[in-house]
């Protein structure tokens, strides 16, 4: 394989987004955890694996590609930077939503953890796991459009990303939804979930009922509460959901 799932996550996140709505809700994303940003050196940095995987990975790179206010729009450097958006909004959602029992704790615990370190193997395996989340979400209402498909392809070749990458989202767009597959990864990660949830919402303008339905289905199956979901629309600004557990 010649590209990059990071490549190919950072150019549907970057340059604008899936949709029109995608470039302000990352940005108000972005916006809503300037302060664990903030506290990297912190216990909230310890959580999600420090500087290197964060402040380094390209977020400042992902939110001035979405605002107009950064030249730095490689797939490379928004794909760091959307997976390190995307594990910080996982990480405030998780937190803000668990209360002080020992159980709730010991989740808490499990899902800080999978932010130590990644290796590049697990980033790129959840890399791949959020593009096939961010396309269902696209395909959720029933089709793609002309005018949706035009809008990807040219942000992706817009991004510098290799034709193998723009003809593998192609093939993507054209196959059937995986949604099974997304709530098995979900299930078992409650971190992932989150993410899952986060990119499929930040993919699309949510205008239809099919893509509401999609939505609450998606979170309800993977097992997210309705406070989780309701901080992750508070971190978006996309607080229209009706979505009960």
């Amino acid at each position: 394989m010649a590209f990059s799932f990071m490549d190919v996550l950072g150019s549907l996140m970057g340059g604008g987004g899936m949709s029109s709505s995608s470039a302000s809700r990352t940005t108000n994303a972005g916006n809503s955890i300037q302060d664990l940003l903030s506290g990297l050196l912190g216990s909230a940095g310890n959580a999600v694996g420090g500087t290197d995987n964060l402040a380094a990975a390209g977020i400042g790179a992902l939110l001035g590609a979405l605002t107009g206010k950064s030249n730095s729009t490689t797939a490379n450097s928004l794909g760091g930077g959307a997976m390190g958006l995307l594990g910080m909004m996982a990480y405030k959602a998780l937190k803000n939503t668990m209360g002080g029992s020992q159980a709730q704790a010991g989740n808490q615990a499990q899902a800080q953890a999978r932010y130590q370190q990644p290796t590049p193997q697990q980033q790129e395996n959840d890399a791949e796991i959020l593009i096939i989340a961010m396309l269902d979400a696209a395909k959720s209402d029933g089709n793609v459009d002309s005018a949706e498909l035009t809008r990807i392809m040219s942000k992706l070749k817009a991004s510098g990303l290799g034709q193998e990458g723009v003809n593998y989202v192609m093939s993507k767009i054209q196959a059937p939804m995986e949604t099974n597959r997304l709530i098995a990864a979900g299930k078992s990660r409650p971190d992932l979930a989150v993410q899952i949830y986060s990119a499929s919402l930040m993919a699309i303008d949510v205008d239809t009922n099919a893509e509401r339905q999609y939505l609450d289905n998606l979170a309800r199956s993977m097992g997210l509460s309705s406070d989780v979901v309701r901080q992750i629309e508070q971190m978006t600004g996309a607080s229209d959901s009706h979505y009960t557990v």
